[in-house]
C-alpha cells in the first residue's frame, strides 16, 4: 500500500529552512535504497520507519520483546493497582460493582490498546499520540489539533510521576502507621519528602543504569507475576471468604449519588488507574529493536495477561476483604494492608507482603519516569517545548535523552512541593492526568478513525486490524468517551473543596493556555510531524 499524503509536505521558505536545521544536520539521515544499515542495535525495517518519519536514530534501541512487555506491565501494574486503588470502586460500587465495572474496563481497553497498537506499527515513534494525530488528522486542522495533544499526552505523563511516587510513599507510611497507629508521618513535609526522595531515587536509576533498564524489567516481570500469585495464595487460603451470590451481586451507592449505576460509573476510578498509560510502550519504541512488529503485540499481550490479573485480583479481594467499611476506615490508610493483616495475624508476614508492594510500584516510578522523558524528548524534538534546544540534545556515548529526563525531574519536584502548603493543590494537578491522557488516545483514535470513514488509504503496517479496525475503534472511543467523562467525577456530590476534584478546572486552563500559546507564538516555531514525513 503507498503512502499518500498528497500535498501535505509543502511549506514556505520559512518552515523548511527550520526543519533542515533542526531535523535533516547528520550524515546518517537520509538513506539510499540498498543502503539501510541497522543502527544502534535496530533492525533496517526500524531504518525505514525513521527515515519516512524524517527522523535520526538517536537512542539505542536496547529493549526486546520481553523487556518491554515487562515495561507496559510494570508500568499498569493491573494487581497491584487494584488492590491499592479498590477503594474508590468499593465505596462508589460496591464489590459487585467494581467487579463488573472492572470487567468492562479491561473490554475497553483491549480495543483501545489493538487501536494504538496499529498506528505504533504505522509510525514507531517515541511522540506517540501527537504525532499521529499530526499525521492522520485533517490537513486544515493537523498541526493545532497534534500541538495541542503534544501539551495533554505530556501533562498526563508529567503529573504521573508525583502520581507514582506518591503511591510508594503512602505504602510505606502505611507499614509505619501498621507497627505503630500513633506515628507521626503523615504531616505535609514528610509525605512530600518522602515522594521527593522516590523521584530522586527513579531519576538516578534513569541516568546512572539506563542501559540495565531492559534488564531489570524483565527481572521485575517475573517478581510482577510471582507476586501476584503469592498474594492469591495468602488470601485464598488465610482468609473467611464471602459468599459469591454477595461477592457479585452486592451494589452499592456509598458516595451518596442517589443512583447505583451512576456510583458504578464514578467507581471506574479503580480499574481506570490500572490500565492507563498504554502508550508508554510507543514512547520507548524508538528504543526497540524491530519495533513497527515487536510494539503492538506486546501491547496487546502486555494489556491482556495484566487484565487476566486485574480482573482475578478485583474478585479475590472482594471474596476476602471481610468487613469492608472497617477496612476502609483502617489506620494504616491503605485497605490491602489491613486486609492482609487480618488474613495473616502476623505483622511480620504483613511487612513481606506489603514491601513487595513497595518494591513493584518504586519500579512503576522508574518506568513512569523513563516514559515521560522520552514523551518530553520527542516534543522537544519537533520544538512544542519552551527550551527545545536543550532538552532534545542527546550526549554523544549516552544514547538516552538525559536532558528530558533532569526537566522531567525539575517539573515533577516543582509540582510535588505544592504539597508542603497543600495537599489539595497537589492532588488536583494529579488528578488532570487521567483526563489529559484520555483525550490524547481519543484524539488519536478519532483522527484514524475517521480516514476510515471517509476510506481513505492507511499508511503500511506490519500489524494490522484489518476488516475489524472500524468497529474496534468504535469501541475505543465509546470506553474512552464515558472514561473522560467519568474522570471529572468527584468521589461523592457536592465534596467539600478539599475532596473536589478540581481536574475540570485545571483541564480547561489549559487547554486555553495552549490554543492561546500556539497562535500567538508556537506556531512559528513548532514543526508539526507529518512536515518531516517522506512521501513514497
Amino acid at each position: 500500500m503507498g503512502i499518500e499524503l498528497s500535498n501535505r509536505n509543502s511549506m514556505d521558505a520559512k518552515l523548511q529552512s527550520n526543519i533542515e536545521t533542526t531535523s535533516v544536520h547528520s550524515p546518517d539521515f537520509n538513506y539510499e535504497d540498498g543502503d539501510l544499515v541497522p543502527q544502534k542495535g535496530g533492525t533496517t525495517n526500524d531504518v525505514k520507519d525513521m527515515s519516512r518519519m524524517g527522523k535520526r536514530q538517536e537512542l539505542r534501541r536496547n529493549f526486546r520483546f520481553l523487556s518491554i512487555v515487562g515495561f507496559i506491565m510494570i508500568l499498569q501494574a493491573s494487581w497491584e493497582s487494584t488492590l491499592l486503588a479498590a477503594y474508590y470502586g468499593l465505596l462508589n460500587g460496591g464489590t459487585g460493582g467494581v467487579i463488573w465495572v472492572t470487567l468492562g474496563v479491561i473490554l475497553g481497553a483491549l480495543c483501545m490498546i489493538a487501536s494504538i497498537g496499529e498506528m505504533a506499527s504505522m509510525a514507531p515513534t517515541a511522540g506517540g499520540q501527537y504525532h499521529w494525530v499530526s499525521e492522520f488528522a485533517p490537513k486544515s486542522v493537523e498541526k493545532p489539533l497534534s500541538y495541542i495533544i503534544g501539551w495533554m499526552a505530556l501533562l498526563g505523563w508529567v503529573t504521573g510521576c508525583p502520581s507514582a511516587a506518591q503511591l510508594t510513599s503512602t505504602l510505606v507510611q502505611g507499614l509505619i502507621l501498621l507497627k505503630d497507629e500513633t506515628a507521626d508521618v503523615s504531616q505535609l513535609w514528610q509525605t512530600t519528602l518522602f515522594i521527593m526522595l522516590f523521584l530522586l531515587i527513579a531519576v538516578a536509576f534513569n541516568i546512572f543504569l539506563a542501559g540495565k533498564l531492559p534488564l531489570a524489567e524483565g527481572i521485575f516481570l517475573i517478581v510482577h507475576i510471582f507476586g501476584y500469585f503469592a498474594y492469591l495464595i495468602v488470601l485464598w487460603t488465610m482468609s473467611d471468604h464471602a459468599p459469591a451470590s454477595q461477592v457479585f451481586g452486592t451494589f452499592s451507592d456509598g458516595g451518596g449519588w442517589g443512583n447505583v449505576g451512576l456510583s458504578c460509573l464514578v467507581g471506574i476510578t479503580t480499574p481506570l488507574w490500572c490500565f492507563l498509560g498504554p502508550d508508554a510502550g510507543a514512547h520507548m519504541s524508538e528504543e526497540l529493536k524491530d519495533a513497527g512488529r515487536v510494539l503492538p503485540s506486546a501491547m496487546v499481550w502486555a494489556t491482556f495477561f495484566n487484565g487476566l490479573f486485574g480482573l482475578t485480583m478485583i474478585i479475590t479481594l472482594c471474596f476476602c476483604i471481610g468487613d469492608i467499611d472497617s477496612v476502609l476506615d483502617s489506620p494504616t490508610g491503605i485497605p490491602i494492608i489491613q486486609v492482609l493483616y487480618n488474613s495473616t495475624g502476623s505483622f511480620n508476614g504483613t511487612v513481606v507482603m506489603t514491601v513487595l508492594l513497595i518494591v513493584l510500584s518504586m519500579v512503576g516510578t522508574i518506568t513512569v519516569i523513563a516514559a515521560t522523558s522520552r514523551q518530553m524528548w520527542a516534543f522537544a524534538r519537533d520544538k512544542g517545548l519552551p527550551f527545545s534546544g536543550y532538552i532534545e540534545y542527546v550526549r554523544p556515548g549516552w544514547d538516552i535523552p538525559l536532558n528530558a529526563i533532569f526537566a522531567t525531574l525539575i517539573l515533577s519536584l516543582i509540582i510535588t512541593a505544592l504539597n508542603f502548603g497543600s495537599d489539595v493543590a497537589l492532588n488536583a494537578i494529579i488528578s488532570l492526568s487521567n483526563a489529559a491522557l484520555l483525550l490524547s488516545y481519543m484524539a488519536s483514535i478519532g483522527c484514524i478513525r475517521l480516514k476510515r470513514w471517509r476510506n481513505e488509504p492507511l499508511l503500511p503496517r506490519r500489524w494490522s486490524l484489518g476488516r475489524f479496525g472500524a468497529p474496534i475503534n468504535d469501541a475505543a472511543m465509546a470506553f474512552l468517551l464515558i472514561s473522560f467523562v467519568m474522570s471529572f467525577f468527584p468521589i461523592t456530590p457536592l465534596p467539600a473543596p478539599a475532596d473536589m476534584n478540581w481536574a475540570i478546572a485545571i483541564f480547561v486552563f489549559v487547554i486555553i493556555v495552549a490554543v492561546v500559546n500556539y497562535y500567538v507564538s508556537a506556531h512559528k516555531h513548532y514543526v508539526a510531524p507529518v512536515a518531516l514525513v517522506k512521501n513514497d
